[in-house]
């Protein structure tokens, strides 16, 4: 029995000794952080001590050993030097250890420093909201390189808290970085709804046209001419003209019918218009890249009617704004990324002012965004605002055939500029409206036609330019519609014409000689 007892007894404390020796065999492991994406922060034994001085580590995905730089390169790295004047590639740094010999990958203490920093110290109005971390952050020095992390931290550190410093030093906004990172990680997908990526004619510039009222509808006088024609549109709008419209960064269009071959009109309206389906194609000839359905004619041949024109566009690969199958769809913008910006579209009307043919989309049912009230449409113009570096506001509003815009557009022009607005371009009056800058907002209050109808008329294209330094320009391309054709204007005196027009019926502003609007002095 006593032999049995000293047995056991001895037997407990080897498996006592073997516990302790796996356990220091362990290190530290208790101590791990893990971060997102799979990445570990490790401490050495005297960084653990100091309780500072994390590194990262990352599992390479090919088994390779990771190379980078060592101390002295990543101070060259940081001024985008080898430390003897030669310029290098400015890779996201590693480092090749023997502790590191088993495949992993480091990011180097000074970027990780520079997270701390730039985490640390931030502020809203970088960030702009978004859910920046060391992921983000590491995502940045793998896309980018090192550069804009050690610059960005600086600038914190520094007290510059400037969003623009972003698209500074990585030539993307945060809101662009935020969309790729999104895309190339599979994080908050949500977030790419109704976002679309232009390549732009120039790096330096992004050029967007927009247009007045169009009509494709049966049996109008627009239609009945083109149909006539032996080359189409290209009868219909002069050379020169669709040359322009193709060669904008982003072109839009009021589509002032519906696509259908569904419904009734609505009753008791007196005109109505409805397009054959298949003439969306007019649309891609100019080069279309969204339009807006928030007008007066977009329903008038009921719901199932607008559902066929939402459907149409869509499968023409057209975004459309201002309109949807319940009213959530009617109030998403849809956003356009062009040379490392991002610019959001809304859509309203303000008609029918004193009738209800146009319904206003419910929580259940298709139609349009109204905005006879500012807080409905403000709503949506906040939103996007954070979402976006530039709200472009496409409104349908004012009195037909007045050249005149009248108190209730400035007052929900005012409304729009406070939520967020960078430009607001109007329509619906089948004329032109005069133009003024409002606390800093370029406005064009209608377009008028473009081509709708038969009638001779002057009209034109709002060009916004948005330059390489994130300024907003606003130009007028004077244009005349006539005889169910429009044509860019391209003499002189006949541009002068327009813009003295023009220059009479704003608000102290008048047009240079290439059509740039600009505040009278």
């Amino acid at each position: 029995m006593k032999r049995k007892s000293v047995f056991l007894i001895l037997l407990a404390l080897f498996a006592l000794m073997l516990s302790v020796a796996a356990c220091g065999s362990r290190d530290w492991i208790g101590e791990q952080e893990t971060v997102p994406d799979g990445v570990q922060r490790v401490q050495t034994d005297g960084q653990k001590e100091e309780g500072k001085g994390f590194r990262e580590e990352r599992g390479d995905k090919d088994g390779a050993e990771a190379d980078g730089f060592s101390g002295n390169e990543q101070a060259a790295a940081r001024d985008g030097s080898d430390g003897g004047g030669t310029e290098v590639e400015n890779n996201p740094p590693t480092t090749k250890t023997d502790a590191d010999s088993d495949g992993k990958e480091t990011i180097d203490l000074a970027v990780w420093d520079a997270y701390e920093e730039i985490l640390s110290g931030c502020t809203w109005e970088l960030i702009s909201g978004y859910v920046i971390d060391e992921s983000f952050l590491a995502w940045v020095t793998k896309r980018y390189g090192t550069s804009p992390i050690f610059a960005l931290a600086d600038a914190v550190k520094a007290g510059n808290h400037k969003r623009e410093l972003w698209h500074q030093l990585t030539g993307d906004s945060i809101h662009v970085l935020w969309s790729r990172y999104c895309q190339e990680t599979g994080f908050q997908s949500h977030a790419l709804a109704r976002v679309y990526w232009k390549e732009c004619k120039s790096p330096d510039q992004t050029v967007i046209d927009l247009i007045g009222d169009v009509n494709f509808a049966e049996e109008w006088s627009t239609t009945r001419y083109l149909d006539k024609q032996v080359d189409g549109l290209y009868d219909c709008l002069s050379p020169s003209l669709l040359d322009e419209l193709n060669e904008a960064d982003l072109l839009m269009v009021n589509n002032e019918f519906t696509y259908s071959r569904r419904g009734e009109p609505v009753e008791g309206k007196d005109y109505t218009f409805r397009a054959d389906p298949d003439r969306v194609y007019l649309l891609e000839i100019m080069g279309t890249d969204i339009v807006s359905l928030a007008n007066n004619h977009a329903y008038d041949y009921g719901p199932d009617a607008l559902l066929d024109t939402m459907e149409t566009l869509k499968n023409a690969g057209i975004p459309y704004v201002g309109a949807g199958a319940d009213l959530a769809e009617a109030q998403m913008p849809s956003y356009f990324i062009a040379n490392g910006r991002k610019i959001a579209i809304v859509a309203a009307t303000q008609v029918e002012r004193t009738l209800n043919y146009t319904k206003e989309a419910t929580e259940t049912e298709p139609g349009v965004l109204k905005t006879l009230k500012a807080d409905k449409f403000v709503s949506v113009i906040t939103e996007a605002k954070k979402n976006a570096d530039y709200v472009i506001v496409y409104v349908h509003w004012g009195t037909e055939q007045n050249p005149y815009f009248e108190n209730d557009q400035e007052q929900l022009a005012d409304a729009y500029i406070e939520a967020g607005a960078d430009a607001i371009i109007g329509g619906h009056t089948h004329c032109l409206q005069g133009c003024e800058y409002r606390n800093g907002v370029p406005i064009i209050y209608s377009l008028g036609n473009f081509w709708f109808n038969s009638n001779k008329l002057d009209t034109g294209i709002a060009q916004l330019i948005i330059q390489k330094d994130g300024s907003l320009a606003f130009r007028f391309l004077p244009c005349v519609q006539k005889w169910n054709q429009t044509y860019l204007v391209e003499e002189e005196a006949e541009k002068e014409r327009i813009w003295d027009y023009m220059e009479s019926i704003s608000k102290g502003v008048e047009f240079d000689a290439d059509g740039y609007l600009r505040q009278r002095q």
